[in-house]
């Protein structure tokens, strides 16, 4: 699946380029294109420049309009065998065969969007034979769609005289075993899709056995937006060491680990990251990886107080769980990176409406979220802050769960096995 990889042996650099809309205005667009640019980073790309147009919506041809498109052009042009090359154009929305295929004509360049670099991150981050499995699915998706563009090496050139090869019968020559190839190769991408679709429902069976082996336990699910930092929280509860870094989608692949309260055992898992401008097809790969929280019995939604768009990205998390039909399942919020929350003091003859940049943090715990009361907590899981009070809630609410599941279980003296999902 060379067709999404971006190379990590040298940094590629790469222009963005994003619209702002009837429905998305410039600030929005901006902190679109700063999370694009964290997820290029991620995948190994330097960003050296971006690109915005005003328009109602994206032109059905060329994604932005033919005058952008040429500017962008001139810009790739301009910087051609220089040390500052351009590698490839990175658009902020999904593009379709055809925009892709007209795009990539007037550039001339490597053209990427959303989807094919947040599937590049997923094949870089897949480690298990599940995770790779759900990968490679995701990609034949992306790709079935666009298989024509993949021919375009295929063009049929005009020109030439005498002979069967030239003028028009050459074009006809060139046609048929083009299109008879891209038959060839449609039908072989949905074999292997239907065949990676056995081997994930196989998957799911024998993971499905596992869950049903792990006793009587309560289940907790780490949820929340990428790079959140609930990885580092899963360390610090679990004393273990999943991989945590500051990247978006670092853990790909859910992990499972016994957590012991006082004398309390239940199971923490921490699950993939959840980001915006997800299409359909992809989370519907996805969907597999989060059976841990369809079956767990507290969720904690762990939330990165300190950016900008927190709210945002807490109505991105709610409506996935709601695609996944684990929206009415008991909930606490944690809201994570307390030691990172910054906020501009007003002056004291500023009465201008106050905004998230100049609200400090305990007048933030005094707005809406002031109704989740017990169901809230504040900390900092990378300088420890405030986790007792979470481990003392949490053993709370995991003792309340088990009660009502199993009423009989004298589980307190039980003792488990270290569980690895």
């Amino acid at each position: 699946m060379k067709e999404f990889v971006i190379s990590t042996t040298k940094k590629e650099t790469a222009i963005l380029v994003g619209l702002i809309t009837s429905t998305q205005n410039e600030r929005k667009t901006n902190e679109y294109l700063d999370e694009l640019e964290f997820l290029a980073q991620t995948a190994g790309a330097e960003v050296v420049k971006r690109f915005t147009q005003r328009i109602d919506h994206p032109h059905p041809v060329t994604y932005v309009g033919t005058g952008k498109l040429a500017e962008i052009a001139e810009y790739v042009e301009m910087l051609k065998d220089s040390d500052d090359e351009i590698g490839m154009v990175i658009f902020d929305d999904e593009l379709s065969a055809k925009q892709l295929r007209n795009i990539e004509k007037e550039l001339k360049i490597k053209i990427l969007d959303r989807t094919s670099l947040i599937l590049d991150i997923f094949a870089m981050r897949a480690q298990t034979a599940h995770a790779k499995v759900q990968v490679e699915l995701a990609q034949y998706k992306y790709m079935l769609p666009r298989l024509q563009r993949l021919w375009t090496h295929l063009e049929r050139q005009g020109g030439g005289s005498g002979g069967a090869g030239g003028g028009k019968g050459g074009s006809v020559g060139l046609r048929g075993p083009g299109e008879t190839q891209l038959e060839m190769d449609r039908r072989i991408i949905l074999g292997r899709m239907s065949l990676l679709k056995e081997q994930l429902a196989q998957i799911d069976r024998q993971k499905s056995i596992q869950r049903k082996n792990r006793g009587r336990l309560i289940r907790v699910a780490l949820v929340g937006y990428t790079n959140v930092g609930k990885s580092t929280l899963m360390n610090l509860l679990a004393k273990s060491e999943v991989f945590a870094e500051n990247k978006l989608f670092a853990t790909l692949d859910t992990t499972v680990r016994k957590v012991i309260i006082e004398n309390l055992p239940f199971l923490l898992s921490d699950t993939v990251g959840f980001i915006r401008k997800l299409p359909t097809d992809l989370v519907e790969s996805f969907k597999s990886t989060l059976d841990e929280v369809r079956e767990a019995d507290l969720l904690l939604h762990v939330v990165d107080v300190s950016h900008p768009e927190f709210e945002e990205q807490i109505e991105v998390v709610e409506k996935t769980l709601a695609d996944l039909k684990c929206g009415d399942k008991p909930m606490m919020v944690i809201f994570n990176k307390i030691d990172a929350f910054t906020y501009v003091q007003k002056e004291e003859d500023d009465l201008t409406p106050k905004t998230r940049e100049n609200i400090t943090l305990d007048e933030l715990k005094e707005t809406w979220m002031n109704r989740l009361a017990d169901n809230c907590l504040f900390i900092s899981a990378r300088e420890k802050q405030n986790i007792e009070d979470l481990k003392e809630i949490l053993y709370k609410k995991v003792c309340e769960l088990h009660v009502q599941k199993y009423p009989y279980n004298d589980f307190l003296y039980q003792t488990y096995e270290e569980v690895d999902g």
